[in-house]
């Protein structure tokens, strides 16, 4: 047998240390762990790691704010780049400051909520393992908050543009049912990869950066026009007032 302070560390494996013999008299040396604590983050990520963990709700407002204003001008621009006729390109600004304040105080603070309450539901359920996300998902598409959120996204876009209840919840009705078809076939995919590999916090922010493609196609599919008419959103509240 030797004594520990006449060995050295030789390798260290899950916190393990391995000896083996040295001469006497050698110096003690005591052995080194290796740290298990990663390497602090620089630059931008650890600027918004640090704005997420003071302030989750108000972060994640801001970045809904930020994506879905992108979100709209990609839905605007994109179409009419695209387009044969590129010389009468226009851009309507009101509409993207809408589709901004959407983001930024509606479906960020309610979207926090949603992935906090499914958290909860799931450890409530005991659901464990790899039927995690499917059992998210479920909940989540099928339950409860794709409708909500799909009928909260039509409401406040026709009150933004200055329609009653009446004909906000007109534009509800039309438009839902379609609208959850594409949820379905679109967020689907994208929440079970969120739900089985992003830790809760950051779940939220994937669903955001996501929703630039999400927010541009709802932008497309659901612009600031009435009865499918070509025609803008000041002329359709012109004929209103006829």
């Amino acid at each position: 047998m030797f004594a520990v302070h006449n060995c050295r560390p030789m390798t260290i494996i899950t916190g393990r240390v391995t000896f083996h013999k040295v001469p006497a008299g050698t110096a003690k040396i005591r052995p080194k762990f290796a740290s298990t604590q990663s390497a602090p983050n620089n630059g931008f990520v650890a600027w918004y790691e640090g704005h997420l963990e003071a302030r989750p709700v108000l972060t994640k407002m801001v970045t809904g704010c930020f994506l879905w204003g992108i979100g709209d001008a990609v839905g605007q621009v994109v179409p009419q780049v695209a387009s044969e006729n590129k010389k009468d390109i226009s851009y309507d600004l009101p509409r993207t400051v809408r589709a901004a304040f959407f983001g930024f105080a509606l479906h960020a603070p309610t979207s926090h909520a949603h992935f906090n309450f499914l958290e909860w539901m799931t450890q409530r359920a005991g659901i464990t393992g790899y039927a995690i996300p499917f059992f998210k998902a479920f909940m989540e598409q099928f339950v409860y908050w794709s409708w909500i959120s799909n009928s909260l996204y039509h409401g406040a876009m026709a009150a933004l543009q200055g329609f009653s209840p009446a004909e906000c919840y007109k534009r509800i009705e039309d438009n839902l049912w379609d609208t959850q078809i594409a949820q379905w076939s679109f967020w689907i995919p994208i929440q079970l990869l969120n739900f089985q590999f992003t830790p809760v916090r950051h779940q939220l922010n994937v669903v955001l950066v996501t929703s630039i493609v999400w927010t541009a196609l709802l932008s497309m599919w659901y612009p600031p026009k009435t009865g499918g008419s070509n025609t803008s959103e000041s002329d359709d509240k012109d004929k209103k007032s006829v």
